[in-house]
């Protein structure tokens, strides 16, 4: 059995593709206070929330069971974009690699589809895939979509 997969959902929102964009590549600092699945987050390294070297980390709940990770992110800003790289103690644990990557497309009626990609290698087989993070991404984004459409 393959201990490396890929995981991609998709979901529907209302917001266009770069209201939902713009949350994750500038305002991901807001995350904590737009869903409840996210129970904090704090720039672990460097200056800027946003910028490609800096470093985060994150307290969240996936499967109903708090974890704790760090991550740093890549954008195209261009393709709208976004490649989350998780690692820290409890991720390696169970995975070599565990990336998870964002992209937003509009529809012609203005709302716009978001594709959540989990790519990952587990270090045993007895891991299970990274699934609950799927549930977790649609959770979050239903959230902010909710937000977003607040007037």
């Amino acid at each position: 059995m393959s201990l490396a997969g890929r995981i991609i959902s998709e979901i529907g929102v209302h917001a266009t593709a770069a209201k939902l964009f713009n949350i994750f590549a500038t305002q991901l600092h807001d995350v904590q206070n737009l869903t409840d699945r996210v129970h904090g987050t704090k720039l672990h390294h460097g200056d800027d929330w946003h910028h490609n070297e800096s470093i985060k980390h994150w307290t969240y709940i996936i499967d109903g069971k708090v974890v704790t990770c760090q991550e740093s992110m890549e954008y195209d800003e261009a393709n709208k974009t976004i490649i989350f790289k998780l690692f820290g103690e409890e991720i390696d644990n169970q995975f070599k690699l565990l990336n998870i990557r964002f992209e937003a497309t509009d529809k012609n009626n203005g709302d716009a589809i978001i594709t959540w990609t989990v790519e990952y290698e587990r270090v045993r087989e007895e891991v299970d895939p990274p699934y609950g993070y799927i549930e977790y991404l649609h959770k979050c984004t239903a959230d902010i979509d909710a937000h977003l459409l607040k007037p």
